[in-house]
Formats: structure tokens, C-alpha cells, sequence
């Protein structure tokens, strides 16, 4: 049947992309909409880690803990160039949790998730050598444990574009605005947000991963149940110039019982966070409130021998995150986990409805999700999963090859400056080679735009990546904004407009994918 889609799927973050490429490798015919940017939302708005989630032991969630730390190891291993392993330093401080918890509960991190790779736990004494030493010294032991750091909304752009390669149909700044059954179909109607122009497409399943917006969707598509219990949490993090030395992160209690992290930055900086509050705003303006940014700036000072002021934040932001309602009374105690609402099949078109979730298990919510549909496409998904072994675009090289493969581009492209080189494979791994090309000297990458962003790189990001304003390149693609300034952006605004990158996305028609 042309121009029938087995899944459209509605939103561009972390599971929509994730399912999108699973089921494209799959062989199904699919098509993902998102109002905004891919990683517009939620899922470039997090602390940047593949963990499983030390705190959650607490409340006796073995399960998903398990879950997340088997999947750490997982997503490094297809993507050894936007994930890379961390060590994380838990100072004991008395009046908190005691120092037997600690121990216990770092035994049963290394211990229930299958970890193989990555360093075990060691206890550290603070009082001495650098890892104490930017502490004000109320902490004279600690704990150091692994977990993973990662460039979250490059983990959901190369999920696209791994889906666009396997024949998924990608439509940023498009907007879903509704659907209806027709006969054993949905159809359902898209909006490009740029010229206003609308078209329909026609789907068997409506996958609703729209993050926050999951329960406004569910209104929106005619004969769905409306039954979205989803709890909004906010979670707002600061970036500050780099404020110690050593490669460490920190895992801070705070007495209020919330927990927080300090974390090594894009070489230069540190990022502190996150908060927990419930939300009741609108979505679209989110924003780490001064409120929040004051609690950041305190808990990190209450640790710190050099105290944060609210004058050294560069950069803050913030995320909504769509919790499942678990009837939790606290917004720090609301279950991370994911819930997955099916309803149909059966020769009725079918909607999923994605609740909650974190960004380390996006790769097995989109396995389950499949599963989850299977009543609706019986012989589609007879296939088995396959997205734990295959790289994602670039990250076809070893773990411990980073720096041998930073190494081989500086030689075969010498212009690259060591700094430049590392930088470029921690953003595309393998693929830096498509994006330099033949080029044999910087003049050919072409203008400068600031923070290490070339016309090169920027036409890579808009050609392959789906980038189409400077906001997307040098606060989702790239980092580049922390060290560019306002008016280096508006300029690249302004030549990227000038390449014409306003114009309107063409809507499937009836042709379908070919």
C-alpha cells in the first residue's frame, strides 16, 4: 500500500529516535515528526550520563537499576565516541547516609548490572592527594565508582540519522496536529511549522513519544483513551568555568536528601546539577528558574573550598521530564522508570502512548516497545533486535581507540592541531572523514565562525544532521556556544539563512518512502 507508514512516530528525542531506528532496521516504513529540533526537549537537558542510578537502590528499585547499568556498557560499546567512562567520587560526610550504606550500596552497583569493562569501586582517603583537594575538607574519606558520560543530544541525532540511512523518513519543524481511524488506518495530519503548509499521511501505529507533550498529544487523536498519567518534573543544571584541575566528578548529598553531581565539561568548563521540582508551567518556556540556580550555586559551595556565585554561572538550562505518576509525594522520589500504553490492534490502527524513562535505557524501551506492537505488525516484527551490536554513525572503532583515531586523522589531515582533532572525533568518531573530506589546510574548510566551528562542519551538521538554525549547531549538534559570543552566532544565523535553510521540508504526499 503506498504511502501508508507502519509507524509515525511523534517526537524527535531520545525514544523517538531510538524507535525509529530499530524498527527502520527492522524493514518498517516509518516516519518521525517533531515540532521543533531533534533533542529540542528533554533529552538535551540532562546530566549527561549513561548510569544506572546509584540513588534509586535507596528506594529498592533493583530492577531497573540492573536494567540501566546492563545498558551502560551496551551504548559505550556502539558509541565509543560520544560515550566515554567516568570516575565519580562520593565524599562521606557525617549526619548523611552512613558510611556502611555507602559501601553496600556501591557493592550491589558492581555487582548487578553484568559491568566488565569499567573499574570497580575503591574507597579513597580526601585528606590527601588531588582528589580531596578542592573539597573544604569536612569529608576525610570517600568512594570512587564508575559510571559514563555522554553527549546526549548527539546520541539522539545519530540515532536519526542511522534511521534516515536504514530508509526512515526524519520531518523536523513539523508538527503533528491530530488524527482520526480510517478503517484499520490513522490519518493523520502534519503541519510544517516554517510555511504553514499541511499534508496527511496514513499509519497503522501512532507512536506517541512526545516527551512532556505526551498527554497533550493523546487529545489531539481521535478515539484515543486519554488515559496519560504523567507527573512533570523540572530538572535545571549550571555550567561554570572549570572550577578544579583532575578529571573527576563529584557525587554530592545534600541535607535536604537530594543528591547532585559536578562534572568535567567540554574541557573547560563544569556543569552542576540537577534539581527536583515539580512543574506547572508552560512547556515551551521552561527555564531554570533564579530559585533554582541559588540552590545549585549553595549545595555545590556547602562542598567546595572556593564558593560558587551566582556571577560564575555561564550557561544554565533546563528540562521537563515526563514522569509516569507513580503517586510519589516528592518530585525527587518519582519513579524514573518507563511505562508503555498500547491500545489497539486487531484490525483496529493502534496507538503507543511512551510514559517516563531516562536516557540510558532509550535503547531497550524502543526493544520493548516493538515487542509491545507486535499484535499490530505480526510479520513485521517477527525479526529480532539488533540495535545492541550495530555502531551508531561513527562509532565503528574500537573502546580504547579514541585517541589512536584522533592520532590517525592528524596525520592524514596535518592542519589538525591535537585539541581540534580530539574534539572532532568526539563528535563524529569515524565520520570526521566525510565531514573534512579532501581538505588539506584549514583555509579549505572555509569561514571561522568561533568556537572552533568551521563552514565545513557546519555544512555537514545541515546537510547530514538535520541542523537548520545556529541554535541547533552550537547548543545541540555542538557545544560551540559556551565559547562563541552573541554576535558569533547571529552571524552564523545569518549565513546558514542565507544557505537557505528556512525552506520548507516537503510533507509525504502518497508517494511513501520509495
Amino acid at each position: 500500500m503506498d504511502g501508508v507508514y507502519d509507524l509515525v512516530i511523534v517526537g524527535g528525542g531520545v525514544n523517538g529516535c531510538g524507535i525509529a531506528r530499530d524498527a527502520a532496521g527492522r524493514g518498517l516504513r516509518v516516519l518521525l515528526c517533531e515540532k521543533g529540533d531533534l533533542a529540542s526537549g528533554t533529552s538535551s537537558a540532562s546530566t549527561k550520563l549513561i548510569h544506572g542510578g546509584l540513588r534509586y537502590l535507596e528506594y529498592y528499585r533493583f530492577d531497573m537499576v540492573r536494567l540501566a547499568l546492563g545498558e551502560r556498557e551496551a551504548i559505550w560499546a556502539i558509541a565509543p565516541h560520544i560515550v566515554w567512562p567516568m570516575r565519580f567520587v562520593l565524599p562521606f560526610r557525617k549526619g548523611l547516609r552512613p558510611a556502611w550504606m555507602l559501601r553496600l550500596g556501591l557493592f550491589l552497583y558492581d555487582h548487578i548490572g553484568g559491568r566488565k569493562r569499567l573499574p570497580a569501586t575503591r574507597t579513597l582517603r580526601l585528606d590527601r592527594g588531588p582528589y580531596g583537594a578542592p573539597l573544604g575538607g569536612a569529608s576525610r574519606i570517600g568512594f570512587e565508582y564508575s559510571d559514563c558520560a555522554v553527549k546526549d543530544a548527539r546520541l539522539v541525532v545519530l540515532n536519526a540519522v542511522d534511521a534516515a540511512e536504514r530508509g526512515a523518513k526524519i520531518l523536523t519543524r513539523t508538527a503533528f496536529v491530530g488524527a482520526e481511524r480510517e478503517g484499520a488506518l490513522w490519518k493523520c495530519a502534519l503541519q510544517d511549522v516554517t510555511s504553514g503548509v499541511q499534508n496527511s499521511v496514513s499509519a497503522r501505529v501512532i507512536v506517541n513519544a512526545a516527551g512532556p507533550w505526551v498527554a497533550k498529544l493523546v487529545a489531539t487523536i481521535r478515539g484515543a483513551s486519554g488515559d496519560a498519567k504523567v507527573r512533570l518534573v523540572q530538572g535545571s543544571h549550571i555550567v561554570t568555568r572549570k572550577l578544579y584541575d583532575h578529571d573527576r566528578c563529584y557525587f554530592f548529598q545534600n541535607a535536604d536528601g537530594r543528591i547532585f553531581f559536578t562534572i568535567p565539561f567540554e574541557d573547560e568548563f563544569t556543569l552542576i546539577g540537577t534539581t527536583d521540582q515539580d512543574f506547572h508551567g508552560a512547556l515551551d518556556e521552561a527555564r531554570a528558574s533564579e530559585e533554582e540556580i541559588g540552590y545549585l550555586c549553595e549545595a555545590a559551595s556547602n562542598y567546595l573550598k572556593t564558593p560558587v556565585r551566582r556571577e560564575d554561572v555561564v550557561w544554565s538550562f533546563t528540562g521537563v521530564r515526563p514522569l509516569y505518576d507513580d503517586g510519589a509525594s516528592a518530585a525527587k522520589d518519582a519513579t524514573r522508570d518507563y511505562v508503555l500504553n498500547f491500545e489497539g490492534g486487531r484490525g483496529k490502527p493502534s496507538l503507543l502512548n511512551v510514559f517516563g524513562g531516562k536516557i540510558t535505557t532509550y535503547r531497550r524501551l524502543a526493544e520493548q516497545a516493538l515487542a509491545k506492537l507486535s499484535p499490530a505488525l505480526p510479520r513485521a516484527l517477527q525479526s529480532a533486535g539488533w540495535t545492541a551490536h550495530a555502531p551508531l554513525p561513527g562509532g565503528d572503532f574500537a573502546l580504547d581507540g579514541v585517541d589512536a583515531l584522533a592520532e590517525s586523522f592528524r596525520c592524514e589531515y596535518p592542519f589538525l592541531d591535537a585539541r581540534r582533532a580530539m574534539r572532532l572525533v568526539r563528535h563524529y568518531g569515524t565520520a570526521t572523514r566525510q565531514l573534512l573530506g579532501s581538505r588539506r589546510t584549514l583555509a579549505e574548510c572555509g569561514r571561522d565562525f568561533g568556537g572552533d566551528l568551521t563552514e565545513a562542519e557546519v555544512v555537514y551538521l545541515m546537510d547530514r544532521e538535520f541542523a537548520r538554525t545556529a541554535e541547533d549547531v552550537v547548543w545541540r549538534r555542538t557545544k560551540a556556544g559556551l565559547k562563541m559570543s552573541g554576535e558569533q552566532i547571529a552571524a552564523l544565523e545569518d549565513w546558514m539563512r542565507e544557505r537557505d535553510i528556512h525552506r520548507a521540508t516537503p510533507l509525504p504526499s502518497g508517494e511513501g518512502q520509495g
